[in-house]
Formats: structure tokens, sequence, C-alpha cells
């Protein structure tokens, strides 16, 4: 008999997450604001902001998106967000990433206060997970924790591996694991072929954010496992796919996310969230 696997219905957790945020909006005094920076004309960002721009209007945000040119210099990106920082009707900031590659993201994104840095990008921020304090979580691992426990899948004395180092999602996801309990692997390009196809059949979640098409299969995965797939990859056909091959770990996975309507909704539901919790925060202490 072939097992069923559960899909992970991120979309769904999206929009409860943000009914419940409208809700919890409409009895403060003032919406919250959210300045979103974007730099350059890149197609992809211009249409991850406007979504994370309507998303913000419809549960009573205010959100505004600030355009600068491709050519823009290091420090007048500086001096903009420098000037947010001041305002204190900002309460978040989101600088769109990636940045045209004449600007160093690094020091952009430390240029961003602390306290209203709602992408959970700087290195204080950052810094709070090894310690287990949880200031503002990047948002897609954020979103990850969420869903995991929306469905009750166990996290603590299990074993995880996260494919892929990056301080957008591999290196955050694996510190918030390790402080469920989780007995966490990173595998990245100089993992052996060997030690991650080992890690794989005995791993009982599997987090993968590479951005390669369809690259894990559902041969290399442990039966029952939960596949969290983080990629958006565009095929020739303009289809969207993620970074496992869905259609072969069904019936093997014990639970999986789909792509699209799996991770992706819920980065931005949980940009919204800490949008909220930098407001609060003003809020308490003004």
């Amino acid at each position: 008999m072939e097992n069923k696997t559960i899909i992970l219905d991120g979309k769904a957790l999206a929009e409860k997450l943000k009914n419940q945020l409208k809700n919890q909006i409409q009895s403060f005094k003032k919406p919250p604001c959210l300045a979103v920076i974007l730099v350059g004309n890149d197609s992809a960002s211009q249409i991850y902001v406007a979504n994370k721009e309507k998303a913000a209007k419809n549960i009573g945000i205010n959100s505004f998106v600030y355009k600068l040119e491709e050519n823009t210099s290091q420090e007048a990106l500086h001096e903009l967000i420098r000037e947010l920082n001041l305002k204190p009707e900002v309460n978040g900031i989101l600088l769109q990433l990636p940045l045209p590659k004449h600007l160093n993201a690094d020091k952009a994104i430390m240029t961003i206060s602390p306290s209203k840095d709602v992408d959970g990008l700087h290195f204080l921020n950052l810094g709070a997970l090894t310690a287990g304090e949880n200031r503002f979580i990047p948002c897609t691992p954020f979103g990850i924790m969420s869903l995991l426990k929306e469905y009750n899948i166990e996290i603590q004395s299990k074993r995880v591996v996260v494919i892929g180092r990056s301080r957008l999602v591999g290196k955050p996801i694996a510190q918030l694991l390790i402080n469920h309990n989780a007995t966490v692997s990173i595998v990245h390009s100089k993992t052996s072929e060997n030690d991650f196809k080992e890690l794989l059949k005995i791993s009982d979640i599997v987090i993968c954010a590479i951005g390669k098409a369809k690259y894990i299969k559902g041969s290399l995965i442990k039966q029952g496992s939960c596949i969290i797939d983080v990629g958006i990859n565009k095929l020739e056909n303009n289809k969207i796919c993620g970074d496992v091959d869905y259609e072969s770990c069904l019936g093997i996975a014990g639970a999986i996310t789909p792509v699209p309507g799996g991770i992706g909704p819920l980065t931005v539901a949980h940009l919204l969230i800490n949008t909220v919790q930098a407001y609060n925060n003003s809020y308490y202490e003004s």
C-alpha cells in the first residue's frame, strides 16, 4: 500500500496569519508603516515588491516604495536608509535584494536600524538567533518554522539536513532548528556527494534552498520524511518549480511543500508579522 504524502499548504496558512494580523491592526490607533527600497530595474524584484506592497495594504499596513535608479551610489542609498531610520512613523524598512552589482548589500543592511530591520538580516538580529533570542527572524526561516508548527511536525530530537548555507535561509533556519533541539547538518557545494546522499537517507526533515530545479529526487530521501522546498526556479515553458522533484517524492515523503503555494506566501506573511512586531515594539517603547 502506497504511503500518502501530506501536502503542506503554505498559501492557506499565510492567509490565516494575514487575517489574524488584519484583525489585530484594526484595533491600533494608527496603521503600521513599512518602507520598501527598490534599487534598479530587476523585473523579478519589481514583481516581489508589488506583491509585498499589495499584501501589506490588504491587511491595513501603510506601505511606501522608494525607487532608486540603477546607478544609485552606496552613499545615496545609505542616506535614504538613515532618513527612514529617523522617521518615527516608519516602523519597518525592507531593502529588496539583490542589489545592483556595484552596491554592497551587507553595508546597506547594517545601516538599517536593528529595531526596523523587518527582514531580520542585520547582524545584531542574526546574532541574537545564536543566543536563542528571537528579535526579528528572517522571513523565510520564520515561515518554515510556522509551517512545521501548523502541521504538528516534531522537531525535537529529529535529524534535519539543510541544503544551502545562505544568510537568507540556510544558516538562520539551521540555528532556529538547533534552538528547538533538532540535530542539524548543513550541506553545501563543498560537501562530498557520498556525505550528501547519506545525510538525505537518514534525515527526518529536509530543507532545500539552493536554486537548482528538481535537484532532490524521491529516490534520495528517507521514507516518511518531511520535505521543505524553498527553491523557486523558472523552467523553459515559464512554469515554476522548486529545488525538489515534487512528483518523484509523492508517496515517499511523509509531508512536502508544493511550489508554488508552499514557502513563498509564508515569506511575505512573516514580513508583515515582523512589521507589526516593530510597530508594537515602538508603541511600548514610546
